[in-house]
């Protein structure tokens, strides 16, 4: 369904169950809601949860910015190593708005938020602009933000900037499932058949790398979230893969180090994707974390 949140028609999933704590799902980079597992979700929704899942602005099914133009990337990486303004079209705060915004159109006073990637980053902001919104934040393979930390792989980096070698369908699994071989879990490898056919129902419910590309540079443009860190106050979980070639493990330990009281696991033989097998680990760290948090919570 189509919700108005913070201004802009955005699709949400909502599991539904009144009366259930809410855990708000945020995706990463270039990433629609059908990037969370089915799997996990269940196990959340099997842990006693209403869970509810959107899709990003200018990903997916949600409103777009191709009004805004995508910017150039390789000058605007170029201004960031020079210590200079990234330009973006809007910021990660503005994202982070805009999963307020899910809330409010939903009538949800409070949830516990889990964002993956670039999902982590915003709801970092999530829970350190809205602290009476936000019960509890998981931060999933994503980072801080501070300089210094190191980037993707090289390999990785290189087949970020890649074109795909066509336009089709085929060209484009073929160019997506290679870049998902360097970065998945090596101790979970997913079959071919299996990312393939991910991959394409994803790419006919929606196909936007224009906005993957703005998003980007939101990214590019959030300097200042390592100073907002410190803010967050409510329990944080931050959970990162020891093999994760595209957000380096330093990443998340620095996003734990920043936030006052926040735990830190460490998944063996996880990169920086979703298998079934990862899934099962995740929801058997966050479940009770949840459960803990809302203890917490209750007078």
């Amino acid at each position: 369904m189509k919700l108005l949140a913070n201004g802009l028609q955005i699709e949400v999933d909502d599991t539904g169950g009144e009366g259930r704590p809410v855990a708000l799902l945020i995706m990463g980079l270039g990433m629609q809601l059908v990037g969370w597992p089915q799997d996990f979700v269940q196990a959340l929704v099997d842990a006693g949860f209403r869970v509810v899942r959107h899709d990003n602005r200018d990903i997916g099914l949600s409103q777009g910015f191709d009004h805004a133009g995508t910017g150039n990337i390789v000058w605007e990486s170029i201004r960031q190593r020079l210590g200079l303004q990234v330009r973006s079209a809007y910021t990660l705060q503005d994202m982070a708005r805009d999963s307020l915004g899910v809330l409010d159109a939903l009538g949800i006073k409070q949830a516990h938020v889990i964002g993956a990637s670039m999902g982590g980053m915003i709801a970092q902001h999530l829970a350190a602009e809205a602290p009476d919104r936000v019960a509890s934040l998981v931060s999933i393979m994503s980072s801080s933000g501070a300089r210094g930390l190191p980037g993707p792989r090289s390999d990785v980096a290189a087949m970020l900037l890649r074109r795909p070698l066509g336009g089709g369908e085929a060209e484009l699994v073929a160019h997506s499932i290679r870049l998902l071989r360097i970065i998945q879990s090596p101790a979970y490898p997913q079959s071919t058949e299996a990312l393939a056919e991910r991959l394409r129902f994803s790419m006919r419910r929606a196909y936007r790398p224009a906005g993957m590309f703005r998003q980007m540079l939101a990214i590019g443009a959030d300097a200042r979230r390592p100073e907002v860190l410190p803010r967050i106050k409510c329990p944080t979980l931050v959970l990162h893969g020891e093999a994760d070639a595209l957000v380096p493990m330093a990443c998340g330990l620095d996003t734990a180090k920043r936030i006052p009281g926040a735990k830190f696991v460490s998944i063996p033989g996880m990169g920086h994707d979703l298998p079934p097998e990862i899934c099962a680990i995740l929801a058997h760290h966050i479940a009770p974390f949840l459960h803990a948090a809302e203890e917490h919570h209750k007078p």
